[in-house]
């Protein structure tokens, strides 16, 4: 496939949606953005409050215009609401890699498998329809729950990059590094992913 930022793609299965984020989006997310400021406690790039928000959605497709990034909007098909973001960033198709990440969904969905079925959508289009050899995440690493999440979709653990960036407290902060590639994905996560949608 030869894959264009300028293409509208949507993945979806029977419990959620992802399409390109657009500005239209801000009003659906204001709510988890006004009330759910701890969604952002371990993000480099928080959207807590209104003009956070703006801001957010306008650099995400802003990166996308750069062909740098592909935001996606979340919705969750068993309400049709859109319940958060995540992106396909640090988009390199000449060295076959992609990041996962400024993923972030509505407290009332989190553990409710959403993740899961996200992440199995977004590895099954990079890996089997972009060619993309490996994909890279990256956690705070005070951030056990997102570390655990990543652990349990088939993620491997590198290391670990000390004080690479200033998290949303202002503080540095330490980013664990975990990855799945392509030959990965074929013999082992892609079938133990699907098990636990």
């Amino acid at each position: 496939m030869d894959f264009q930022f300028y293409i509208d793609y949507i993945l979806e299965n029977d419990k959620v949606l992802l399409r390109p984020l657009e500005e239209k989006h801000f009003d659906d997310l204001l709510e988890y953005s006004l009330n759910e400021p701890e969604l952002w406690q371990f993000s480099l790039g928080g959207a807590a409050g209104a003009e956070n928000l703006k801001s957010y959605i306008k650099m995400a497709l802003k990166s996308r215009e750069d062909e740098i990034a592909y935001p996606f909007v979340v919705i969750d098909k068993l309400t049709n609401k859109a319940v958060g973001t995540t992106r396909f960033y640090e988009v390199f198709l000449s060295q076959k890699s992609l990041s996962i990440g400024h993923t972030w969904y509505g407290k009332l969905f989190h553990g409710t498998g959403l993740n899961k079925n996200c992440k199995y959508l977004l590895f099954e289009f990079a890996f089997e329809k972009m060619g993309i050899e490996r994909v890279e995440f990256r956690a705070d690493a005070r951030n056990s729950r997102s570390i655990a999440a990543m652990k349990s979709i088939g993620c491997v653990f590198e290391g670990t990059l000390r004080s690479n960036g200033i998290a949303s407290d202002g503080n540095r902060r330490d980013s664990v590094v975990l990855s799945v590639l392509k030959d990965e994905w074929q013999n082992k996560v892609k079938a133990e992913l699907s098990k636990k949608l």
